[in-house]
């Protein structure tokens, strides 16, 4: 400030582009005197070619003071190829000139972009002032749009973070969104009523999932959370924060913001290291507590599911008989697999069944409609029906018909799917009765067809058609599958049958071998609960 008691910019540089010498020198020593730098060229062409270099190395100037008449191209002109580049179009342009100035060049330099003109040569207060005023607007400008794209970046992270699947899924969603915010690496947790921590990171190479540091900081933050609600923010010094969260080896402060949930048994953290957040001032920061906030927010709901997960997962293999404990059917050689979805928020209602009946083997593979422990608890209780049915009821679709009026009488908002299947050992006579189901394949001779057997879903009400008769050979093998198998998003079904049909004609003699077979080339990370059966004459 002088002794007039002006404002002045410190650091500001100035960049003038004038043909004429003396001006440049002239215009050069006024800036100088008021603590600007001063970078002076004498054609717009050597502008540009400056503005190419400053840009590159991330040292563009905060003003640039323009003469109209220029040599090789007027100021006007200039300015319009300035704003014509996205990442000079901020750069604030003040044109000025020595001539007699008319209104209509005044109205062509704000039309080309400028953000004022001056009249030289002028009062040193007055350049001073104007080129004040061009950088300060600028300032607030970029600053408005800074805010801006801030707003639409956190608004974007919410938007993902509330779509995740799962804890991992959001952890991963919170890092990438702290990353775009801060414009550094960025490390998330989300630790549950558990005390299970799920780590996601972004922009980064972190230490291995199973390492010291990432015990260390996982029980870091369980520490800052004990106790409290709401979000807080704390900087964490590098000897208190483990070592290569954020680099391998390195150490580094930890910005960390932490949000409890309500329950305050749910706590999310952004960690992010200091000596790299772009972003450091208070309102900023809010928008990192915003952001865990939202985690937390979102967190609970998926952490129940995942206790809701276990609990259907452990009915499903409570009452699936496990592939070495399947009773002892005479005749029939028969294997099973059951994969469980890979996204920790589907819970399906996927079955196999195996079981010796008056009249033979009945062998069954079905899905309940739906992923929700109602989906798995129905499940259970048309497994153990099924088993109760079959008791004094052999035929295919007596039981399939049964199913249904159960399904209607005691769960009339549910739909399910089955295909049943009596082998009579002794002749190889097999009857099918489908119910909405995918049909079995048969695999014979080096080749695999599907059995033509179709009905309605269970739950409907609809008559069913008579069963399916087939006889197997002693080298036939039957092959029930459910639709997780196969169904993936943006391949019709039709497709994905053909597919199986032929992967099962191509698969190695053997029931355990064509089963290896087709989950490895199918059942990779499955989007739903995958039931196979396979059997054969004994």
């Amino acid at each position: 400030m002088d002794r007039n008691g002006t404002q002045h910019s410190p650091g500001t540089t100035v960049l003038v582009v004038d043909d004429v010498a003396a001006s440049r020198y002239a215009m050069g020593a006024v800036l100088s005197r008021a603590g600007h730098q001063v970078v002076p060229v004498a054609s717009g062409g050597e502008a540009l070619v400056e503005l190419d270099v400053r840009l590159r190395d991330g040292t563009l100037p905060d003003v640039a003071l323009v003469d109209v008449g220029l040599p090789d191209m007027s100021g006007f002109e200039l300015c319009r190829r300035v704003r014509a580049r996205p990442p000079l179009a901020a750069l604030p342009v003040v044109h000025f000139s020595a001539a007699a100035t008319a209104p209509g060049d005044r109205c062509r330099g704000l039309d080309a972009g400028g953000d004022a003109y001056l009249t030289v040569p002028a009062e040193p207060q007055e350049i001073q002032a104007v080129v004040r005023a061009a950088v300060r607007g600028a300032r607030r400008s970029t600053g408005a749009e800074t805010a801006v794209h801030r707003l639409t970046l956190l608004s974007e992270a919410i938007v993902t973070v509330q779509a995740a699947r799962c804890p991992r899924e959001l952890a991963a969603a919170a890092a990438e969104g702290a990353a775009r915010l801060t414009a550094s690496s960025a490390v998330v947790f989300v630790i549950g009523p558990d005390g299970e921590p799920y780590r996601g990171t972004a922009r980064c190479r972190p230490a291995p999932a199973s390492s010291d540091a990432h015990q260390a900081a996982a029980r870091l933050v369980t520490r800052l959370a004990e106790g409290r609600t709401g979000v807080h923010s704390t900087i964490v010094p590098a000897p208190l924060w483990p070592a290569g969260m954020f680099q391998p080896g390195v150490e580094e402060d930890a910005r960390l913001t932490v949000a409890t949930a309500q329950d305050g048994r749910t706590a999310v953290c952004l960690a992010t290291p200091v000596r790299r957040a772009a972003i450091t001032d208070p309102a900023a920061d809010g928008l990192l507590a915003r952001l865990a906030q939202a985690c937390a927010l979102a967190a609970e709901p998926l952490l129940l599911y995942r206790v809701e997960r276990h609990v259907a997962l452990t009915l499903q293999h409570s009452f699936l008989p496990q592939p070495h404990k399947l009773p002892h059917l005479p005749g029939v050689d028969i294997v099973v697999r059951y994969v469980p979805a890979s996204r920790q928020t589907e819970i399906g209602g996927d079955f196999y069944a195996a079981l010796r009946t008056g009249d033979g083997v009945l062998t069954a593979v079905g899905d309940v409609v739906g992923h929700s422990l109602d989906a798995a608890t129905v499940m259970v209780e048309i497994r153990h029906a099924l088993r109760a049915y079959c008791v004094s009821e052999s035929d295919p679709v007596i039981l399939a018909e049964r199913l249904d009026r159960m399904l209607q009488q005691y769960h009339p908002d549910i739909t399910a799917t089955v295909c049943l299947a009596l082998l009579d050992p002794g002749s190889g006579r097999v009857r099918i009765a489908n119910a909405g189901h995918i049909p079995p394949l048969i695999l014979r001779d080096g080749g695999a067809e599907y059995v033509d057997a179709c009905g309605p879903l269970l739950g409907l009400g609809l008559e069913r058609p008579a069963p399916t008769e087939r006889r197997l050979k002693p080298t036939d093998r039957l092959l029930m599958v459910t639709d997780g198998l196969i169904e993936t998003r943006g391949i019709p079904l039709e497709t994905s049958l053909e597919q199986l049909r032929t992967a099962a004609a191509d698969a190695p003699a053997g029931l355990d071998t064509l089963c290896d077979v087709l989950l490895g080339c199918f059942g990779g990370d499955p989007e739903d609960d995958i039931a196979m059966l396979a059997l054969r004459l004994g």
